[in-house]
């Protein structure tokens, strides 16, 4: 799925909605940041976890070993 990416002037707007003033000299800088950070989220979304059991299965320090060594 494509999305469009996120203009200065949208960047102001949801930032003044969210209760947000952000200083016009910050628009391009954010609208940057959120399109950098939208395409990382995009490419974690396309991984396959598959098997993957959710994080409050993992116990910190015990690992699984294999009987046949």
């Amino acid at each position: 799925m494509s999305v469009a990416e996120l203009t200065p002037p949208e960047a102001a707007r949801w930032a003044a909605r969210a209760g947000l003033p952000l200083p016009a000299d910050r628009h391009a800088a954010v609208a940057a940041v959120a399109n950098h950070i939208h395409s990382v989220v995009a490419v974690l979304r396309e991984l396959d976890f598959g098997d993957t059991p959710p994080a409050p299965a993992y116990h910190a320090g015990e690992e699984k070993h294999d009987a046949a060594v």
